[in-house]
């Protein structure tokens, strides 16, 4: 009755979702005296699974499941679960996981809880924590149902390494054609050296910013910081930026250890997307900013001076403490 997770990949590369998710069923399976179970898909190297406390890997290998498919992956796990007798499945809150959990609770007739952010209250009943409100507030949610599926809110519970080994077994769920009545024509990447999903940090820039010429230095402070750069709706719908950059309730949600807005005015959909950010830092030249309100450290000043040398002054402390 091992605890299963979902395990997501990327070009056969595990994503630090997956292995957060591993990390927290760890804990989870200590909780109720079993073993975690990771089902993946596709992916390369599984060593890094048993390093976050995953005891036995259900290596799904099949071509037609290269680029993610809801209803497939949602056949696949459930067929997973029946297999090892699962009772509690645990997903990250990505977006394609956001697609799969109802699907997979509609298979096996589970309960589902969005926005878990920490390890549950009680095992019996089985009641979690999770963020509602647009992070603005914190609900108890009990499951009544046998079977139990939690989505963990990123960054929530953070990696946890387990030093061990995942025995590796070779799946093979029977696939029907109904599973791929839709299929994935073409998939569009964000090319950052770090992307929005995996950051631990995000440099974010609205309209402030004047025009798509002026976000060099954004990209550059990014750079030192080893973080994703991000912009608001405005910037992306004028063409400054790519979608894919656009954060926000409307565009990728944020949870980022830290999260820097840079001539950002802070419009309430801004805001309830990237709210769930450990510690939020705002530079604008207005100090009626709806954003300051939000914020953790605020600094009214003209971005295009504070910037250049908040980057020169994060050069030297890196220089010194390398």
């Amino acid at each position: 009755m091992s605890v299963l997770v979902y395990t997501e990949s990327e070009e056969g590369k595990f994503k630090k979702a997956a292995l957060e998710v591993a990390s927290y069923a760890k804990e989870v399976a200590g909780m109720m005296g079993t073993t975690v179970t990771a089902v993946t898909f596709n992916a390369e190297d599984t060593a890094d699974l048993g390093k976050h406390g995953v005891d036995k890997v259900l290596k799904v290998s099949n071509d037609k499941l290269n680029n993610f498919n809801a209803e497939a992956y949602a056949d696949a796990l459930t067929q997973a679960a029946e297999k090892e007798g699962a009772k509690v499945i645990i997903l990250s809150q990505s977006a394609n996981s956001k697609y799969l959990a109802p699907l997979l609770a509609v298979h096996l007739n589970a309960g589902y809880a969005s926005n878990v952010m920490a390890l549950p209250e009680s095992t019996d009943p089985f009641t979690v924590k999770r963020t509602a409100f647009t992070n603005k507030a914190f609900s108890f949610t009990k499951f009544t149902t046998d079977v139990k599926i939690i989505g963990l809110s990123k960054n929530a519970f953070g990696l946890k390494e387990n030093q061990g080994d995942a025995a590796v077994e070779d799946f093979n769920p029977e696939l029907s054609s109904e599973d791929f009545s839709v299929n994935v024509t073409n998939v569009d990447k964000a090319r950052d050296k770090v992307t929005i999903a995996d950051a631990e940090i995000v440099v974010s820039g609205g309209r402030g910013m004047k025009g798509p010429e002026n976000w060099g230095m954004l990209e550059e402070l990014a750079d030192t910081l080893g973080a994703a750069t991000a912009c608001s709706k405005p910037v992306s719908d004028m063409g400054w930026r790519p979608h894919s950059e656009h954060v926000g309730q409307t565009g990728k949600p944020v949870a980022a250890n830290l999260y820097i807005a840079v001539g950002i005015s802070g419009a309430i959909q801004h805001l309830a997307g990237v709210s769930a950010s450990k510690t939020k830092v705002v530079i604008n030249n207005d100090p009626e900013a709806p954003f300051f309100k939000a914020a953790d450290y605020g600094i009214v000043g003209d971005a295009f001076e504070i910037v250049p040398k908040l980057n020169e002054k994060l050069k030297e402390f890196k220089a010194k403490n390398a």
